[in-house]
């Protein structure tokens, strides 16, 4: 466990930029640091490092002063990603990557035999190894940079925005790739961002710092969200946490409909066998099962569905498995007000209306509060 025991950071010029901060960041989880510009996240990031040094105050690593130990020492047992990746533009991939290793005595072999390693862990193609930086696009490079943070194996993961330069679906693909190696290495990681959705979706616990850098409130993302601690906290979460908050809330409850789903080649006499359906419109599949689009009951010619006339079906939800957040997602931008739930492998598994999913959401919210324990149970760290 890393322990930030009442640290302030204070200039020479009188600005103090982390004031009295104390928090327990858990071991093999993801911690993450979220505000304003100016509450002090990348400081007392570059405090745990000691890129930083506190001007007051303790930080523990495992129960031990990080000051009593050589900085470089502890800077070599932490992994450290930044923005826009820092990488050396005069080394190859695998050779940035072996940077670390290299530092700590390993053997060139051995170091780049551990490169190639995670190059494959953190999703990048082998035939990346000879190339240079500049030859990779920005989601690549963070990937390398993510790469190098792990060669050596620390237990300890600093990040710093380091998917804030890029663009939104590269960051999405960076965030799912995180989430699936902290899965399997299980570091402890401290992750700052100024992004409140990134920081719900990757973070075990979250703490929200206010500007001058005090904590306002350290919880896990769905307890930030259900109750945030004061109007600050309120505030920066925005007006649409509730929706947020559905990301919490698992899809496994919802009753699928499979009678509208018909294939591309059914006639209008399998269709019709199919019997009455509670949906608008049917929901057309490819002979594979994989979804089409949508199509009006009696729009058929020569007695088939006109794969011409489908409606785009939008985007869908993978059942048992996405969140309520998701599948609302999908009904809301479907032309037809459904939304189509997939299995694993894309097949149609099912529709489910707005009207349902709203239903299954009210019932989401009333189970939790007969699950919220007593006030005195709930206590937040929290410092006002």
């Amino acid at each position: 466990m890393i322990r930030i025991d009442s640290v302030t950071k204070q200039y020479p010029d009188g600005t103090v930029a982390v004031d009295r901060l104390s928090l327990d960041i858990p071991d093999r989880a993801i911690t993450v640091l979220v505000g304003p510009s100016g509450c002090g996240k990348t400081t007392t990031l570059r405090m745990i490092n000691r890129m930083v040094e506190p001007s007051e105050g303790t930080i523990l690593i495992d129960g031990v002063d990080s000051r009593q130990q050589p900085v470089n020492t502890l800077r070599r047992s932490m992994g450290y990603v930044i923005q826009n990746a820092g990488l050396f533009q005069h080394r190859t991939i695998v050779d940035n990557i072996a940077t670390v290793p290299r530092m700590l005595g390993w053997s060139k072999d051995k170091a780049r035999a551990r490169a190639r390693e995670l190059m494959e862990r953190v999703g990048l193609d082998a035939s990346f190894a000879k190339r240079y930086p500049y030859q990779l696009s920005g989601g690549q490079q963070q990937r390398v940079g993510v790469a190098r943070a792990l060669a050596a194996d620390p237990p300890v993961l600093l990040m710093d925005e380091p998917f804030s330069a890029v663009d939104p679906v590269v960051r999405k693909g960076l965030q799912d790739e995180l989430l699936r190696i902290q899965a399997e290495l299980g570091k402890t990681i401290v992750f700052v961002t100024h992004d409140i959705d990134e920081a719900v979706k990757l973070g075990t616990m979250v703490a929200v710092l206010r500007t001058g850098g005090r904590l306002a409130q350290f919880a896990p993302p769905a307890e930030l969200l259900s109750d945030p601690a004061d109007a600050f906290v309120e505030d920066f979460l925005g007006a649409d946490r509730g929706i947020r908050r559905l990301s919490f809330f698992s899809s496994a409850g919802l009753e699928l409909l499979t009678t509208p789903i018909v294939a591309i080649d059914s006639t209008a006499e399998q269709i019709a066998a199919r019997g009455a359906t509670a949906a608008p419109y049917l929901l057309v599949t490819g002979l594979d099962g994989r979804p089409l689009g949508w199509s009006e009951p009696g729009a058929l010619t020569a007695g088939r569905v006109d794969a011409d006339r489908l409606l785009p079906y939008g985007r869908p939800f993978v059942a048992e498995r996405d969140s309520l957040r998701a599948a609302l997602d999908c009904a809301v931008l479907s032309p037809t007000g459904w939304a189509v739930a997939v299995d694993a492998e894309g097949r149609a598994a099912g529709v489910v209306s707005q009207a349902a999913i709203g239903e299954a959401i009210r019932g989401a919210h009333a189970a939790g509060r007969e699950e919220q324990p007593a006030p005195a149970e709930t206590a937040q760290k929290v410092i006002r």
